[in-house]
């Protein structure tokens, strides 16, 4: 099987996730400044969670773009990827509804390490179907970016019961180490 059509569904899957995490944004009740004053958090967790799912759905897509095959071994792991940042705008809103106390700051973080395992799951089934002289294995090689983030989000988990903004803080250095694209599976796409 192709991967066209697990990337064109991915694609619509995370349209539809962004899309439910803007339209639990509540507007502001007045007609100033100061009445978004109340917002700003939530609006700096959606804009966090926004390019947390961005950078999933880069790093996917470009992982595709070198994929030749799949099986339904990596249909199923693709699923589990989007099941968990499917839960990303019910923690986000329950970090609107309660503040970023240390629960729901966790409960970001569970999401996020469950999504990030699920993504290594993804590119390890990948790799099983295309071989492991593909060319995404040789670009992943050991994945150090991928276990550093995934030793990062679970430190941010036991964190955020001692002090949340911690937690936030290491979910912000995870989304900063991820913001430009795998520069390993970037090259290969650029060699085709």
């Amino acid at each position: 099987m192709e991967p066209a059509r697990l990337e064109a569904f991915t694609d619509g899957v995370v349209a539809i996730i962004i899309t439910i995490m803007v339209l639990e944004i509540h507007v502001p009740q007045g007609r100033d400044l100061a009445s978004l004053q109340a917002d700003v958090p939530v609006l700096l967790a959606y804009l966090l969670s926004y390019v947390n799912v961005g950078i999933f759905w880069n790093n996917h897509h470009h992982m595709l773009q070198v994929t030749e095959r799949v099986d339904g071994k990596v249909l199923w792991a693709n699923l589990a990827l989007l099941f968990w940042l499917s839960l990303v705008p019910f923690v986000i809103r329950w970090i609107d509804e309660s503040g970023f106390t240390a629960l729901p700051t966790a409960a970001y973080g569970v999401v996020l390490t469950c999504a990030a395992i699920s993504y290594t799951v993804l590119e390890r089934q990948i790799i099983a179907v295309n071989g492991h002289d593909s060319r995404l294995a040789v670009a992943v090689g050991n994945d150090t970016k991928g276990k550093l983030s995934i030793l990062l989000y679970v430190s941010a988990i036991f964190l955020a019961f001692f002090q949340p903004f911690i937690a936030i803080a290491l979910y912000i250095v995870v989304a900063v180490i991820w913001l430009v694209p795998d520069s390993r599976i970037e090259g290969l796409i650029k060699k085709n």
